[in-house]
């Protein structure tokens, strides 16, 4: 009769599932993966400036007009530097979201800035860097 061997199997599922909880998805992870756009977009990665509409839109939601007012200062600039190599891909998608930036700019740059015209503002910015060819000028 031939001898049988254990199966490693089972020590190797017990050791593996150590370490998995470590790829199993947070909260956090799965709002970011939430946040991301869900297509590419003709102009590239546009996940730095996405991000820096990000950080102005939680500083809105806070109420911090002010602290926001001052970080769109950075997505205006980063835009307008990356303007050269970024609208020749995609001429009218970079206009969508130069349009939605000037929108967000506008808002809170008024002399007396409104909290909800501002977060519209914000949630149409956003919306930009997800879908530039579905939103309209």
């Amino acid at each position: 009769m031939p001898k049988i061997r254990p199966s490693p199997l089972p020590a190797l599922i017990v050791v593996l599932g150590l370490g998995a909880a470590q790829f199993l998805p947070t909260a956090a992870c799965a709002a970011d993966a939430a946040a991301r756009p869900t297509s590419a977009s003709k102009l590239g990665d546009l996940s730095r400036f996405r991000r820096i509409a990000q950080d102005t839109s939680a500083l809105v939601d806070r109420g911090d007009l002010a602290g926001a007012k001052a970080r769109i200062k950075d997505l205006e600039t980063a835009w307008d530097d990356a303007e050269s190599g970024l609208k020749p891909r995609a001429a009218s998608d970079w206009h969508n979201v130069d349009h939605a930036i000037d929108q967000a700019l506008q808002a809170l740059r008024a002399n007396h800035p409104d909290a909800t015209v501002c977060k519209q503002a914000m949630r149409e910015l956003l919306a930009s860097f997800d879908a530039p060819a579905s939103t309209a000028r």
